[in-house]
C-alpha cells in the first residue's frame, strides 16, 4: 500500500531539524520512499493532508519497566533504596501474569498517544507480556534481567539465569523485528559477580544486546567503590559485559573515567530526567557525555518512579534541567536532545533503517499538531518541539508504516477492555481481591 502525506512540515531528523515545508513524504509498504518540496505527481492509494501538521521522526524510549503502571504513584516522596526494597517489591510479588500484561498494555497505550514508537523495556517474567507488544504493533527491545537477589521474584538464580538467556532465544525478532529480546543485568548490587561474567559471556556468544541500570544513585555509586574498589562502569567491563552493545540506564553519577570508558565501548547512556529527578537522585552529566562523542539517548523509567511514559516531557526536562545545574543556557541544544530521543535511540536498539525520516527507513512517523495556542508562532521548529510540544499535541503515530494511533482513537488497542482488565489488576494487588 501506497501512502502520501502532503502539505506538511517536515523534520527529517538524523542531526538535520531544519523544517521542508509545504513537502510531502510517500510511504510504500513499511518504509518511507521518497521526501520532496512542493507537489507530489506520483499515485498512491491513500492520501493524508497534513496542514497545520509537523512530521517527525517517532519518539524513542530507551529505558521503562511497563508492567509497573499500574503501581503509578506508589511510595512517592521515598528515596530510592527505601521506594524499592519497602514499596515496590512487596507490591510486585502480590503481581501476576494477567497484572503485568494489564500494566504493560496501559504503558504501551500513553507511549502511542505521546509519539512514541519503540521503547526498551526491562521487567520479571516478561515472557508472560511480551504479547502485548505483539498486539500493538509497537516496537520494543524486551529484557528478562538476571537478578540474584530480589524477594519479589521467586526464582532461583540458576533459573532466572536460565529462563532470560531462553526468552532471547524465544522472542528476540519476532513480528518482523519490531520485537527484539535483549540481555539484561537488573544492576550491580542485585548480582554476584561470577553471575554477571557468565551472563555476559553468553550474550556475547549469542551476539545479543545488553540493557542495565548504572550509577543511579550515590548509594549504589559508591557501595560498589567499597565492594570492589572500582566505580559500577568499571565494574561491569572489567566483567566483560561492555563487550556486548550496552544501554546503561541513568549514569547519574558517572565519574570522568567512566564517561571515556562508555565512549570507548560504545556504551549509549539513558537519560531518565524525571525519575532521577522525583527520586532525589541527582542530575547525569549530560554535557560532557555528549562532549566525550556518546550517543546519549532518552527514557522514562517506570511510571511508578516518575511518574508517566511521556517522552515530549522527557525530552523538554532534559532541555531544561542542565541549562539550570550547569548555569549556563548552552549547556545543552534542543537539536541534541532531538537526537536523543529518535536516532540515538533507534541505533542503541539495533535499528540501523529506523530514527529518522530519510527514504530507504522505516516508516516510523509521529505528526504533531501545530494547530495549537502553544505551538504559534513557530519560528524555531526544534525549539518548538523540544521547549513547547506536549504529548496531548500527537495526532497521530505510525509504527512500520501502520498507523497505530490517530486523533484520539486507539487502533490496535481495545481501551474498553483495557478499563476493565485495569480495574480488575488494581482490585487484586491491592485490595486482594
Amino acid at each position: 500500500m501506497k501512502t502520501i502525506f502532503t502539505n506538511a512540515m517536515i523534520l527529517p531528523g538524523a542531526g538535520n531539524w531544519t523544517p521542508l515545508k509545504n513537502a510531502y513524504l510517500v510511504i510504500d509498504g513499511d518504509r518511507i520512499v521518497e521526501i520532496g518540496s512542493d507537489v507530489y505527481h506520483g499515485v498512491a492509494d491513500r492520501t493524508i493532508d497534513c496542514s497545520r501538521k509537523l512530521l517527525m521522526p517517532g519518539l524513542y524510549n530507551l529505558h521503562s519497566h511497563t508492567p509497573m503502571s499500574i503501581l503509578r504513584g506508589i511510595g512517592s516522596g521515598l528515596p530510592l533504596q527505601e521506594w524499592l526494597f519497602d514499596r515496590m517489591f512487596p507490591l510486585e510479588a502480590r503481581m501476576n501474569a494477567d497484572d503485568m500484561r494489564v500494566g504493560c498494555r496501559l504503558a504501551i497505550a500513553e507511549m502511542l498517544s505521546g509519539g512514541v514508537v519503540s521503547v526498551s523495556d526491562m521487567y520479571h517474567h516478561t515472557a508472560e507480556y511480551v504479547q502485548e507488544f505483539l498486539d500493538s504493533g509497537m516496537k520494543a527491545n524486551v529484557c528478562f534481567p538476571i537478578m540474584d537477589d530480589n524477594p519479589s521474584q521467586g526464582q532461583s538464580r540458576v533459573s532466572r539465569f536460565d529462563a532470560s538467556v531462553d526468552f532471547v532465544r524465544q522472542f528476540d525478532g519476532l513480528n518482523n523485528g519490531r520485537l527484539k529480546a535483549d540481555f539484561g543485568i537488573h544492576a550491580e548490587y542485585t548480582n554476584s559477580p561470577e553471575g554477571i561474567a557468565r551472563y555476559g559471556a553468553v550474550c556475547r556468544d549469542m551476539n545479543g544486546r545488553m540493557q542495565l541500570h548504572l550509577s543511579e544513585t550515590a548509594a549504589e555509586h559508591e557501595g560498589c567503590k567499597q565492594r570492589y574498589g572500582k566505580t559500577p562502569a568499571r565494574f561491569f567491563a572489567d566483567l566483560g559485559v561492555f563487550e556486548n552493545p550496552t544501554v546503561a540506564a541513568h549514569c547519574v553519577f558517572a565519574e570522568a573515567a567512566d564517561i571515556e570508558l562508555f565512549a570507548e565501548k560504545g556504551v549509549v547512556p539513558a537519560h531518565n530526567p524525571s525519575s532521577n529527578m522525583k527520586l532525589g537522585s541527582g542530575v547525569m552529566p549530560i554535557r560532557a557525555m555528549f562532549d566525550a562523542g556518546l550517543r546519549v539517548a532518552l527514557g522514562t523509567d517506570s511510571s511508578a518512579s516518575n511518574n508517566n511514559q511521556n517522552m515530549l516531557e522527557e525530552l523538554h526536562l532534559a532541555a531544561m534541567i542542565h541549562c539550570g545545574f550547569n548555569h549556563s543556557a548552552t549547556a545543552v541544544h534542543a537539536a541534541e536532545l532531538l537526537d536523543a530521543a529518535t536516532i540515538n535511540g533507534a541505533l542503541a536498539q539495533g535499528r540501523s533503517d529506523c530514527g529518522a525520516l530519510k527514504s530507504g527507513y522505516k516508516a516510523d512517523l509521529i505528526a504533531i499538531d501545530l494547530n495549537r495556542p502553544h505551538l504559534k508562532p513557530n519560528l524555531d521548529c526544534a525549539a518548538l518541539v523540544a521547549y513547547s510540544a506536549q504529548a496531548a499535541d500527537v495526532s497521530m503515530t505510525m509504527i512500520d508504516g501502520e498507523i497505530v494511533y490517530r486523533d484520539g482513537r486507539f487502533l490496535t488497542i481495545d481501551t474498553d477492555r483495557l478499563d476493565a482488565d485495569l480495574d480488575a489488576s488494581l482490585k487484586r494487588v491491592f485490595q486482594g481481591g
